[in-house]
This record gives structure tokens, C-alpha cells and sequence, in this order.
């Protein structure tokens, strides 16, 4: 399983993602799930991937193939103009892929499904977030839909909900996602850490700060500790019915 999440605030985007695969309890491992292609002065995209492996896999090195090559050859998310068309891209691909391993296509069904985050910006257009499903259609991230979720999203969803603002900085946006992680930690086995954490700040076309944080990190010890004595602490000020 995996947890990752996009968000959309009005300074920029922060990705996050977890990096624990697995093929049964006893056979955990680690793997990256955020990719990103710079080309300066002209775009940033960010991809996270969530399901089959081989499938995510697949999709990033055709795409990273295809960015490579002539362009007499397969389209390139690094030439396509907008990132509409980023997305309609990474979606065909997605199909492709899962289409090459299973003719029935990714349903629900699909043991090769995957779904993806996919933002960024590319010059002349704003910087924005899509989510794009197994069968290669998408969603864009609207004012309502501010932030995008794939994987083992609910245990995290309800801190997102309660506390998101677009207004927030990159460092709140950061401690937001630990706590909605952490939460998700706590709840599934299959999601652990370390996190790969990602900001783009508006207009700049390059990544802002790019860290992966380990368990022993001093941040997010800080924010599991306190998120949970606080939840306490709040819990006991509530008012009870007395029984």
C-alpha cells in the first residue's frame, strides 16, 4: 500500500509521499514514488504513483524514455504545452502500460492498477494538481478540491479536511502532511516511513526544497509526540455525559 498527497496553495504546491512497498506482512521494502523533470525557466512536473509496482515502474521509465528521445518520436511531458495535456500524456500512458499486462484494462479489478498525482506548471499557466485513475481519465484540482490523495488515504483525510488553508506557508503545509502521515502510520502497516517531501513555490520552474524524512528525524518526532499528547489533552477539556 501507499499514502501520497498533492496539495494546492496559493504560493505553490508541496508533494509528499511514503516510500514502504509490500508483498505480505513478513516482506516489507522500501521504494521512491515521487519523480520530477525540471526544464529551467519552463516547467516543473511532479509525479507520485500508488498501486502495482511493476505497472508505476513501467509508466516512469516509458516516460522518462520518451523524454529522452527524438522528437520524431512519442510525444514528451517535457514538449507538451500545458499541463492539461501533461496529464491527458501520463493518463494514455498509464493505459498503455496496464493494457500491455492486462488486455481487460485497469478496473477496479486490475491486479496491475495504479493510479497517480500528477502537478506542476509549465510556463504561461498556473501551477496545478491532477489526479489521474487506472484508466487514464483525471481530475483537476479545483478552489473546492484543493489537494489530491492516492493510496491508503483515510486515516489521514480528516486532519487535511479540518485543517487545510491555501493561505498556508510551506513550513505549515509540512507539518499538516506529518500529522495527517503519522496518523496514517499509526493506522496501517503498510504505510511507513521514510517520507519524501517536495515544495515548488509558484513561478520559479525549479524545485524549492526536496528532503526524504527518516523516523529519527527531530521535526517529525516533535509532531508525533505532540500531535498525540495534544489530542489528549483535548479530549480530557470535551464535555461528558455523565453516566
Amino acid at each position: 500500500m501507499t499514502y501520497c498527497v498533492g496539495l494546492k496553495l496559493n504560493r505553490g504546491l508541496v508533494f509528499m509521499s511514503d516510500t514502504r512497498t509490500n508483498a505480505g506482512v513478513d516482506n516489507f521494502s522500501m521504494t521512491r514514488k515521487m519523480f520530477t523533470w525540471e526544464v529551467p525557466g519552463d516547467r516543473l512536473i511532479t509525479i507520485m504513483t500508488a498501486g502495482n509496482l511493476a505497472t508505476t515502474q513501467a509508466l516512469i521509465s516509458l516516460l522518462e524514455e520518451r523524454s529522452k528521445a527524438s522528437r520524431e518520436r512519442d510525444p514528451s511531458i517535457l514538449r507538451a504545452p500545458t499541463m492539461f495535456q501533461v496529464a491527458r500524456l501520463v493518463g494514455a500512458t498509464l493505459r498503455e502500460v496496464i493494457a500491455e499486462s492486462d488486455p481487460a484494462g485497469g478496473n477496479a479489478e486490475s491486479p496491475f492498477r495504479a493510479s497517480l498525482i500528477v502537478g506542476g506548471q509549465v510556463n504561461g499557466s498556473q501551477p496545478t494538481l491532477f489526479l489521474v485513475y487506472p484508466e487514464g481519465n483525471f481530475i483537476e484540482a479545483t478552489v473546492e478540491t484543493p489537494y489530491f490523495q492516492i493510496g491508503e488515504a483515510k486515516y489521514g483525510k480528516p486532519i487535511l479536511v479540518r485543517a487545510f488553508d491555501p493561505e498556508m506557508s510551506f513550513s505549515e503545509a509540512t507539518k499538516l502532511l506529518l500529522v495527517s502521515f503519522d496518523s496514517t502510520v499509526k493506522a496501517n502497516l503498510s504505510v511507513g516511513l521514510p517520507f519524501d517531501l517536495q515544495t515548488y513555490a509558484k513561478d520559479t520552474f525549479t524545485v524549492d526544497r526536496q528532503i526524504r524524512i527518516a523516523m529519527d528525524d527531530p521535526m517529525y518526532q516533535s509532531i508525533s509526540t505532540g500531535w498525540g499528547n495534544a489530542l489528549r489533552e483535548a479530549f480530557n477539556t470535551l464535555p461528558s455525559y455523565e453516566f
